[in-house]
């Protein structure tokens, strides 16, 4: 059997977190190191207790890891930490990054939806997007991927196939969709405490959320053409779940037609039967995407509904399923569990 050393970097944080989770059953990738630089010291069960039963290795800084014994990095590190840390990393080690630093192509573009200059812009160079459902063939051969915004897979999933086969219209697109607050991360802020997030719900970022810029990188692609669609994420009081309610001008039944043609064998998309919405409890905890198409009650309209879970096929389980891939690895390898309910 093969076995693959993997590092985590960042484990303490939320992302990492479930890597840890996730790889702790994949058959041939093997935990051999954990950072979180500023809980170096500790084991990971004193961090999170759910791994007390857990044989893991004890938490480090990054300049401690020892690269010739890695063979795949997962860097789970926060935004703008992580160019100058892949670009210190050998080039005989595969890295899967999950946060924004490499996925836009235009470091210009990056400076100015992230407010800095990209430090490796040459790196970036190399980088493949990371969302297999599109990008299979080129994250076979890649050395760096880089990981999609959680809201960005939830919205790409149903809207490239349509854009690719001119189903619907570029100009008329509109995505409303709404997170549980781990997206937003484990650092302590005052507007995620329980009393401040429970019992209601706000919109944020609203006309200016960073991964607009990453809708517009993937839409305008899909399309062949400039794409600018009106996005507006919301917080909802749940830990886990994005859903996506995304309006669109097209005929319902070709919508529906195309997505279950397009889909009909990807091991983590599932088109409903057309009529059908899905909720995020038909995703919690796996890395699958759910896709619902209604004809709206005004012709030549149709509303699609997207669910996934943020935590894995929004973030840590898309990251696995590409090192699968780059590692020439079934691509389902550690994630074939059923969602959790309730």
């Amino acid at each position: 059997m093969t076995i693959v050393r993997t590092a985590i970097l960042g484990a303490s944080g939320y992302t990492g977190a479930e890597l840890t989770r996730l790889l702790l059953s994949h058959p041939n990738f093997r935990i051999d190191a954990l950072t979180a630089n500023s809980k170096a010291g500790q084991t990971m069960s004193a961090v999170y207790p759910q791994f007390s039963h857990c044989d893991l290795p004890v938490l480090t800084t990054i300049e401690d890891v020892d690269w010739s014994a890695i063979d795949v990095a997962f860097c789970a590190l926060p935004h703008a930490t992580t160019q100058e840390v892949i670009a210190s990393i050998p080039e005989a080690v595969k890295v899967v990054d999950l946060s924004a630093d490499f996925r836009l192509r235009d470091v210009a573009m990056y400076a100015k939806w992230y407010g800095h200059e990209h430090m490796a812009p040459e790196l970036q160079k190399t980088a493949v997007y990371g969302l297999p459902e599109f990008y299979r063939e080129e994250l076979k051969t890649c050395r760096l991927a880089a990981g999609t915004g959680c809201f960005v897979v939830d919205g790409l999933l149903p809207l490239v196939p349509l854009l690719e086969a001119s189903v619907i219209d570029p100009d008329d697109i509109v995505i409303d969709s709404k997170t549980g607050i781990t997206g937003a991360g484990r650092a302590a802020a005052e507007w995620k405490l329980f009393s401040e997030v429970t019992e209601g719900t706000k919109a944020y970022g609203i006309a200016s959320h960073r991964h607009t810029s990453e809708f517009d990188q993937e839409l305008s692609k899909a399309a062949g053409r400039e794409v600018k669609v009106s996005f507006t994420p919301h917080l909802l009081p749940m830990n886990r779940g994005i859903l996506g309610t995304i309006y669109v001008k097209g005929d319902a039944a070709k919508i529906h037609e195309t997505l279950a043609a397009r889909y009909a064998d990807e091991p983590f998309v599932e088109v409903m039967p057309m009529g059908e919405a899905p909720t995020t409890w038909h995703v919690k905890g796996s890395n699958l995407c759910r896709i619902g198409v209604v004809a709206d009650r005004r012709p030549g309209r149709a509303i699609l509904v997207s669910v996934i879970d943020n935590l894995v096929k929004g973030a840590s389980g898309q990251a696995v399923q590409v090192a699968n891939i780059m590692c020439g690895l079934p691509e389902d390898a550690g994630l074939t569990a059923a969602p959790m309910f309730p």
